[in-house]
């Protein structure tokens, strides 16, 4: 009886020499369990987990060393606290599976980890600084997922890192100088980073770059250039560009640089020269003349004049000297009226009340600087300034007007001050570039938020958001229509930027439409443009009405208006697709599944915004609501949206709601 149980116990401590901890089996099976899978592992309670389906332990079979699950049917989110409990866990693959939401945050907490493969899956949003935590990793391979955002400089902390597959995602920005020695394998093709490829990547094919149609250098063909070539004269020496600004040394710069009233200075004295030339040109040859009409040149006077007698010889050379002293002031006149207009010429004006902004153009010059988008009226970059302002550069392109018409504009532009207009804050025109400068809003657009990260791994714009920003954007156009008669002319969600104050959501781009050439190139441009509108350069107030309704079709439906389509048929128009969906009956089918999941009792005021967005997208501009009617209608969906006009708001210059948004 003593052997027998001898044995038992002998068995139960094998038994228990080959099994991992209790705290990693218990891992293991929360991890299958809060995860849908379409095949069955047999990972059954009965069976030593060392010989469950892709799970490796170490020679002594005490730790879970390996968990290999490519393409296995996974699908969903990695419930949170579950891998993280394999504290010996060297290699995680889970590759190939239809994995979704964020790269799983306790991942990070693997000391051991040295090989990471999630590529092939769904995986959203921006890719973790707490990466670096994982000092002993050699593999990360996080390609072919819906990754957005920067790549993290935090890669720089794992120095053993052999091998990085960042390739087909939606990763956006600069690359960052990554230094890591022990790196082989690098690719971050099929993306859509800017700017200049660091050195320290340069030694890699162009291969693993490829697809980024806005990177530039070493080793691709597209060499790096400023975000604008500098005009004529500018001096270029360190002068910034693409994705990073070179700079000079700083004793190098105080000799070359000169101050903004340096230049004013200058360009004042050089106009008052000029000034003093012609007023000393128009006297010598007004002088020049009485004296030929008294006959007092070439011959002496018969009579003094007031006792003075001229020398017989004085006249001639008055007259030599007078001739030879107008040609000198008027050469130099038109010398000084010439380096009078170089310096206008290239010099930025400050509209409106300014920004208490002190950098001039040899300052944009050295920016550095990334693109943020490219739009129908050119493209805009980020420029971090090197005194550290970040501003918004917008290079326009196809400008059509003169330089007085351009100035005109801008000039008429800086009277509008509204809470809901992102303010033009410095213009640049010369004969290869046209500049404007404005804000940096870090929060982005309402496309960017509405439409940005996709899937469960961002957060959701609620209600009351959307509202909010409904309200802006037609107050901002409402004002624009009844203070100042002008048409927005570029009215979309991407225009729309948001601010710390949901209602002080800013529209951009307004009012551009009347530099450009008229075109119809673009038949429905994006999806915003009314069907009656042939020529993109003369919008009317009820086209800007169309476009507001199509905003908030975009606000209700989560749908973006350049991918909306009615029957399978592409046809870009979201009004058109609202309409075929509700042509029976009001239904929530409509609306954006992110709205319809966070509840609420908001079915009410949804359904009211949708009927003032199909009045303002109505086929006849005629049955199109003025602007101001809109702002009051939506006021009154909601009290909760549509307050009153404080005495905050006063003193901040808004207009009250029932009169001027």
């Amino acid at each position: 009886m003593a052997a027998l149980r001898l044995l038992l116990l002998a068995l139960a401590i094998a038994r228990c020499a080959g099994e991992p901890p209790q705290r990693e089996r218990s891992a293991l099976q929360a991890f299958l369990a809060g995860t849908p899978h379409e095949r069955v592992f047999g990972w059954n309670a009965s069976t030593p987990a060392c010989a469950w389906v892709g799970v490796t332990c170490d020679a002594a079979k005490a730790t879970v060393v390996a968990l290999r699950l490519p393409g296995v049917g996974l699908i969903g989110r990695v419930p949170q606290g579950t891998l993280g409990g394999l504290r010996g866990l060297r290699v995680l693959s889970l590759r190939s599976n239809r994995l979704f939401g964020d790269v799983p945050g306790d991942l990070f907490s693997l000391p051991a980890l040295r090989a990471l493969y999630l590529q092939g899956n769904l995986f959203s949003g921006a890719i973790p600084p707490d990466v670096a935590k994982l000092t002993a990793l050699e593999h990360l391979a996080l390609s072919h997922n819906n990754l957005s955002g920067a790549v993290p400089f935090a890669l720089n902390g794992l120095a053993n890192l052999r091998s990085l597959r960042l390739d087909g995602n939606r990763l956006s920005g600069s690359l960052p100088s990554l230094t890591l020695p022990l790196l082989e394998d690098f690719n971050v093709s099929d993306n859509q980073l800017n700017g200049s490829i660091p050195t320290s990547l340069s030694r890699f094919p162009p291969e693993s770059f490829a697809g980024n149609l806005q990177l530039c250098g070493k080793p691709l063909d597209r060499p790096c250039e400023p975000f604008f070539p500098p005009s004529p004269g500018t001096p270029t020496d360190g002068g910034g560009g693409g994705g990073g600004g070179h700079s000079v040394p700083v004793s190098e710069k105080r000799k070359k640089k000169l101050s903004g009233a340096a230049v004013a200075a200058i360009a004042v004295g050089a106009g008052a020269a000029a000034l003093m030339a012609l007023v000393l040109l128009v006297l010598c040859v007004t002088g020049s003349r009485r004296r030929a009409a008294n006959g007092e040149v070439g011959k002496t006077a018969a009579t003094p004049s007031r006792g003075l007698t001229p020398p017989s010889t004085a006249s001639g050379e008055l007259g030599d000297l007078t001739s030879s002293t107008s040609k000198e002031i008027a050469l130099a006149a038109s010398a000084a009226a010439a380096a009078a207009a170089s310096a206008e010429r290239s010099r930025l004006v400050f509209v409106g009340k300014g920004a208490g902004y002190s950098f001039d153009l040899e300052d944009l010059l050295r920016a550095s600087a990334e693109v943020l988008g490219k739009g129908s009226v050119g493209t805009s970059y980020k420029a971090v300034l090197e005194e550290g302002s970040t501003v918004v550069v917008k290079r326009l392109k196809d400008v059509a007007v003169s330089r007085r018409e351009f100035f005109a504009h801008f000039y008429s532009l800086g009277k509008l001050e509204h809470r809901n207009f992102l303010p033009f804050r410095v213009y640049y025109f010369s004969k290869d570039e046209k500049l404007l400068v404005c804000d940096y809003v870090p929060a982005g657009s309402l496309s960017a938020v509405l439409h940005g990260s996709r899937g469960t791994g961002r957060t959701t714009m609620d209600w009351d958001a959307r509202m909010r920003a409904a309200l802006s954007a037609a107050r901002g156009v409402a004002h624009l229509h009844t203070e100042h008669r002008l048409a927005h002319g570029n009215v979309k969600s991407s225009n729309l930027l948001l601010r710390p104050d949901p209602d002080a959501a800013a529209l951009s781009d307004y009012c551009l439409h009347q530099l450009f050439a008229p075109s119809s190139a673009r038949p429905n441009a994006g999806g915003y443009r009314a069907p009656e509108l042939v020529d993109t350069r003369r919008p009317t107030f009820k086209s800007d009405v169309y476009s507001l309704g199509v905003l908030f079709l975009e606000l209700l439906t989560g749908k973006s208006p350049g991918k909306a389509s009615v029957d399978g048929d592409g046809a870009v128009d979201l009004p058109r697709w609202v309409q075929s969906v509700v042509r029976e009956e009001w239904t929530a089918e409509v609306f954006d599944v992110d709205l319809v999941r966070l509840g609420g009792s908001a079915e009410e005021e949804m359904v009211a915004l949708l009927q003032v967005a199909m009045a303002c997208v109505a086929t006849a501009p005629d049955a199109r609501p003025d602007t101001a009617d809109v702002v009051k209608m939506i006021e009154e969906i909601g009290s909760g949206h549509g307050r009153t006009t404080s005495e905050e708001e006063r003193s901040r210059g808004t207009p009250p709601a029932g009169t001027t948004p």
